[in-house]
């Protein structure tokens, strides 16, 4: 059983559903290509060398930033208030230098004038010190509310995404994506989008200012902005060697993630088999090809500071120069060529700021492309108009020439039939990866059939809508979910509403009660993950007990006792002999003990129903299942 399915937030009954063949159930020719079911490398939906579509993603990424328009027009307000204030700045300093020379001049009222100028000069850097502070408020605000609304939007798209979407896609790569690549969004709009703004409003204020200063000799104005060119240029050469590292680094991340999650699921396994150097030795060579590509990607990352450095000091090389020239005639004041200096810092800032922040926005982009990717997968097709009531459904099944692959050319089932009447005990058995459970995902609708139709009552079963039709089944698994929450809790995932006898209840009907008494918090206590801290038999039972208060019009038993001793077995029987009084029950067993008393016996062979009949009429015949029968209780080999 596959964690996507305990998620699935279209199903209102809460009840686990199934997923998948099992190994036990289904052989590589019955499996569509699928990555490890719980983490290792991505097969699938990781990005390339480089994101395929920049521009839109980054279009689609400001539709969710512009759904906070009210905090994201107070920022862009207090900006152009920090960026104003940020531009008066150099032109009072020039105004402050000359004042200084006056002094040195002994000219009257001059001592007065630097007075003045220092008191707006301190007023105007408090003031932007107290609105760069408010500006960094709203620019987390701003950050966090469009984390928070694509983070939920994703959770409630991984909800509803199709079994097929989940089963050929690693699950730690699909973590990465909520967690890493969402969180490095996070960051570059809380960091970069007040630069991206500020930087645009400087560009055009100190651009104008620098002209004006150098009206009197354009030159200065020419030499200030010459070295912008041979910024844009180096921005561009070095985008071009950073991109592929910073893409490759999430990738490789995404990899890594899945290892680990699969290693920490899977560690009993592993230690059991003592596979630990083993595993440690791939985990070793994904995390050396993470270092290897994020060194590479700090280096192309680290060498842009460093450039633009460069070229910002040769800029205030060439108009410190320049501008002694322009001084020493008599065309510049000493106070204007300290503002031009200044502006032209101003002028390059913000070029060499978004060149800093490269690394960063380029590694957003591909995460909100990988999360993008997710959001617009489409959902599972639910095209049911014929809506059921749980009162009004009987649960007569019949399947009608179903012919089913997971991928082309690889077929599961031939041509099946059965039909099922309301009440009866059906149970499906034969070999591994005969598609015994193949069964159970159509009739749940987590995979449609390629041909033939499946109806309920007489109503094909994709005229019913998911929600409806999963509502009135009820599947216990042989892999119990149970999740990190209180007994009581998960028992009532089956039915929310339940009062607290009506869950007791369902517990004794189960033989779950007995136990539930004795633990420390009896109903209340709280379960380890996937209850771990329950044996495997007392976890099927309160799987049991689930179904019960779901109170399904159809019961899907999947193996639900081929884990267990056989004394847990027995009680486990009991319960499920109460569960399925007065249902509609398919019954999907390995063990032939726990289906002898069956009203039918359906045995499939590749993909066919070859025979079907009670117990007794089927051990007469003397074919596949008396084969699979005297194979399992006599020990004569077929």
């Amino acid at each position: 059983m596959s964690n996507d399915i305990k998620n699935r937030m279209g199903d209102p009954s809460g009840i686990v559903k199934s997923d998948l063949p099992k190994g036990s159930e289904s052989n590589k020719s019955n499996m569509p290509p699928m990555g490890p079911r719980r983490g290792g490398g991505p097969r699938h939906g990781m990005p390339g060398e480089k994101p395929k579509n920049i521009k839109a993603t980054i279009v689609k990424l400001l539709k969710y930033i512009g759904k906070s328009k009210y905090q994201l027009i107070a920022l862009i307000v207090i900006m152009l208030i920090t960026t104003g204030l940020s531009l008066i700045g150099p032109a009072l300093q020039g105004a402050a230098i000359n004042v200084i020379y006056d002094i040195v001049d002994h000219k009257d009222g001059a001592f007065d004038k630097l007075i003045t100028v220092l008191v707006i000069m301190a007023v105007v850097y408090v003031f932007s010190s107290l609105f760069t502070w408010m500006q960094g408020v709203l620019s987390a605000k701003v950050s966090q509310s469009t984390v928070y609304t694509l983070r939920k939007d994703l959770f409630k798209k991984i909800s509803y995404l199709p079994i097929r979407y989940t089963d050929t896609h690693a699950h730690g790569d699909l973590m990465s994506r909520m967690t890493n690549d969402v969180d490095n969004i996070s960051m570059t709009i809380s960091q970069s989008i007040t630069s991206l703004i500020s930087s645009v409003l400087t560009l055009v204020g100190s651009f104008v200012l620098i002209i004006w200063y150098s009206r009197n000799c354009l030159v200065m104005a020419v030499v200030s902005v010459c070295t912008i060119p041979l910024t844009i240029f180096a921005t561009m050469l070095l985008s071009k060697h950073m991109s592929k590292y910073f893409v490759a680094r999430q990738r490789t991340l995404g990899e890594l993630n899945g290892q680990v999650e699969e290693m920490v699921t899977g560690y009993k396994t592993v230690m059991a088999y003592g596979r630990e150097r083993i595993e440690c030795e791939k985990f070793a060579g994904v995390s050396s090809n993470l270092r290897k590509v994020g060194i590479k990607a700090a280096i192309w990352g680290g060498i842009m500071g460093p450039v633009m450095n460069f070229i910002n000091n040769l800029n205030y090389l060439l108009v410190v120069a320049v501008g002694a020239l322009f001084v020493s005639t008599g065309a510049l004041l000493p106070g204007g060529i300290q503002s031009i200096i200044q502006y032209s810092k101003q002028f390059s800032m913000p070029i060499s700021q978004l060149a800093n922040e490269y690394t960063a926005i380029l590694t957003a982009v591909a995460g909100a492309e990988r999360v993008f990717e997710v959001l617009e997968t489409p959902d599972e097709i639910d095209e049911g108009k014929t809506h059921i009531s749980n009162s009004d459904i009987k649960g007569d099944l019949e399947f009608e020439n179903i012919d089913f692959s997971y991928v082309p050319d690889k077929q599961v089932l031939f041509d099946f039939n059965l039909s099922v009447k309301a009440g009866q005990k059906i149970a499906i058995v034969g070999a591994t990866g005969s598609g015994k459970t193949t069964v159970v995902n159509l009739l749940t609708r987590f995979y449609d059939q390629d041909s033939g139709t499946i109806k309920l009552d007489g109503i094909d079963i994709r005229d019913i809508p998911k929600e409806e039709l999963r509502s009135n089944i009820a599947i216990v698994l042989q892999d119990t979910v149970l999740f990190s929450d209180t007994i009581d809790a998960n028992i009532r995932y089956g039915n929310t509403d339940a009062t607290e006898e009506e869950v007791i209840a369902a517990a004794k009907t189960a033989n779950a009660h007995s136990f539930i008494k004795y633990l420390p918090e009896g109903y209340k206590t709280v379960l380890a993950e996937s209850g771990s801290n329950l044996s495997q038999g007392q976890r099927q039972l309160l799987s049991i007990a689930r179904a019960v208060l779901a109170d399904p019009k159809i019961l899907i038993l999947d193996e639900a006792t081929s884990s267990v001793d056989t004394r847990t077995e027995m009680k486990i029987q009991s319960a499920m002999f109460a569960l399925m009084k007065g249902r509609t029950s398919l019954i999907i067993a390995h063990r032939l003990s726990t289906i002898i008393d069956a009203d039918v016996i359906v045995v499939v062979k590749d993909g066919r129903v070859v025979e079907s009949g009670s117990h007794d009429e089927l051990l007469e015949k003397d074919g596949e299942y008396s084969k699979l029968y005297k194979n399992q209780f006599a020990g004569i080999a077929t």
